[in-house]
């Protein structure tokens, strides 16, 4: 939690979580202003559940919801009506932090002048250049001046804006500037915390501690990009601009779209309000793998489910890892045996490259474990820990069918973000609409995309954004030179399949199911559970990701020249 002060009455900050609360009652806030609607993203905790958290330590909790890039009147109104009548110090908080600034900007604009906010606000890391118009409109409105006069400036043109600081953005960022120095890039990310996503499976499983697989946003930007830490809210391509969160406008010569997927929660009822208690889990959001673990330590006996939905998600082996790490855990400790095990996916196999099925299959057996395929999870009803599934096999009808759990691990379906569906840029089913072989923009030429939003059917892993960032690189530097791309994604994609606590079951694969090995078959065999590739994934790719992958360093990573 990133608390930035604006003055001794108020500050403001990115998402808060409920666990942070107390800790805000303590440092001595009374209120907190919410200014974010809900369910704008994977990780954010809904308003009721902050509201309830507030009241418990005596905070007055007021929600005032900006949508993002749609900061109106009636929003600095309300804003502005609360600061008024509430006890301090307040909080306000948004996504990024961005949204609170804003509006306190627009609202102590009645008796400051602009250049005053503006230059204040950059002190704490917000841009609100974008705003001195506004800003001098409500300082004139105050005074009585009825034609107040703008000031008009030529708003500045990047030559790259990134949409998304995550592992694709800033690779991405960084393959440009190891190949144009001089570029002129800007990153789009409102997170203050970078996450390395594959630690979080290993959390999950007591290998590693819940700091390990974070740091901060800008320990890991690259030098020589501008970051501005807000979100992006839509795009206007025939414009070459981005609308960020609060209205404000960058425009581009490139654009690189590598904002991630979303984790959609809510798709399965009642699973958003259960999370984190009562035995239900999920290692895809970070601040729940931590709870993963504990609840594997502490089972002895019952019932353990592990669910997948369907395709596409992010990692398609991490559902399955953690079961595999579970059990691994519960047959070393003597209780497997006491413990039944069930892997719901609602696919109809285990693992889509089916090379790979055999040894993983091994492991289901090895377990116990009951696979069910066609299996869907749709409800969730935590307190009386029972979970529903429609279970639809080929040929017959759906059947739902309801399984009570003590331990209930969730890889939750998963969508484009709304602003990315929303946008010129999508296509029909909603993701950045490229070629998969060069990542441009089928209709946008100027526009690339990578990682998990882009629309490649490659699988959603990791090592997919590190192959991709070099190709992004070379072929927007050949579009900005006025050339065709050069460089070619043959859809590389990776999942260390952890199927035991010192073994891994490597999956190299490309478009098609094609087998990619990176290592030759005497050094890690690719159907064969491997202690190499284990020492691999827990040891070396932590190293390769933060010092190699976000740095531009593109070790066994040089793009494929196009038609070669």
């Amino acid at each position: 939690m990133e608390i930035k002060k604006i003055s001794p009455f108020l500050s403001v900050s990115p998402q808060i979580y409920p666990a942070h609360v107390e800790r805000l009652a303590a440092q001595g806030f009374r209120t907190i202003i919410n200014n974010r609607p809900d369910n704008e993203t994977d990780d954010q905790p809904l308003g009721k559940e902050l509201s309830e958290e507030a009241i418990k330590h005596g905070i007055e909790f007021i929600n005032i919801p900006v949508i993002p890039g749609e900061l109106t009147p009636q929003n600095v109104k309300e804003f502005g009506d609360a600061m008024s009548r509430v006890t301090g110090p307040v909080l306000a908080y948004c996504r990024s932090g961005m949204r609170s600034t804003s509006l306190w900007a627009l609202y102590e604009a009645r008796h400051m002048g602009a250049d005053s906010i503006i230059n204040f606000a950059s002190t704490i890391g917000y841009d609100l250049s974008w705003q001195r118009e506004f800003l001098d409109d409500a300082l004139a409105q105050a005074a009585g001046i009825d034609e107040p006069v703008h000031h008009h400036s030529e708003a500045k043109t990047y030559d790259v804006v990134v949409v998304g600081g995550g592992s694709a953005g800033i690779a991405a960022a960084s393959s440009l500037l190891r190949r144009r120095p001089q570029l002129d890039i800007v990153v789009v990310e409102p997170r203050y915390k970078h996450f390395y996503q594959p630690g979080f499976t290993m959390v999950g499983g007591g290998i590693f501690a819940p700091t390990q697989p974070q740091t901060f946003t800008k320990k890991v930007m690259p030098d020589g990009v501008r970051w501005i830490e807000a979100a992006a809210a839509s795009f206007d391509p025939d414009r070459n601009q981005v609308i960020l969160e609060d209205g404000s406008r960058l425009e581009y010569r490139n654009l690189v779209v590598a904002p991630g997927l979303k984790l959609d929660w809510d798709a399965v009822e009642g699973l958003h309000e259960s999370l984190g208690k009562n035995g239900v889990t999920s290692n895809y959001r970070f601040d729940y793998a931590p709870y993963t673990w504990e609840l594997v330590k502490n089972l002895k006996s019952g019932r353990a489910i592990f669910t997948q939905p369907q395709m596409p998600i992010k990692c398609a082996g991490a559902p399955q890892k953690a079961m595999y790490l579970s059990c691994d855990h519960w047959l070393r400790n003597k209780v497997l045996d006491k413990i039944d095990v069930s892997f719901c996916n609602a696919g109809g196999v285990l693992f889509g490259i089916d090379h790979y099925v055999p040894p993983l299959m091994e492991y289901v057996r090895k377990y116990d474990a009951n696979l069910e395929l066609f299996s869907n999870l749709v409800a969730v009803d935590g307190e009386a820990k029972k979970a529903w599934f429609d279970v639809s096999q080929p040929g017959e009808d759906t059947v739902r069918e309801e399984m009570e759990f003590d331990m209930l691990h969730v890889c939750p379906p998963q969508t484009a973000p709304d602003f990315i569906i929303n946008s010129p840029l999508s296509n029909e089913a909603g993701w950045v609409d490229v070629a998969q072989d060069t990542l441009r923009h089928k209709r946008y030429g100027n526009v690339f995309s990578l990682g998990d939003a882009c629309s490649a059917p490659n699988a959603k892993t990791l090592a997919a954004a590190r192959l991709q960032a070099p190709v992004v690189a070379e072929n927007l530097i050949a579009v900005f030179d006025g050339k065709e791309p050069t460089a070619e994604y043959n859809g590389y994609g990776s999942c260390p399949l952890t199927v035991e606590k010192g073994k891994i079951v490597l999956a190299e694969f490309g478009y098609g199911g094609k087998l990619l090995p990176t290592f030759p078959e005497w050094l890690i065999k690719s159907d064969e559970p491997s202690k190499l590739a284990w020492f691999l994934k827990e040891k070396m790719l932590p190293t390769v990701y933060y010092q190699l992958m976000l740095k531009g360093r593109e070790w066994l990573a040089k793009p494929d020249k196009l038609g070669g």
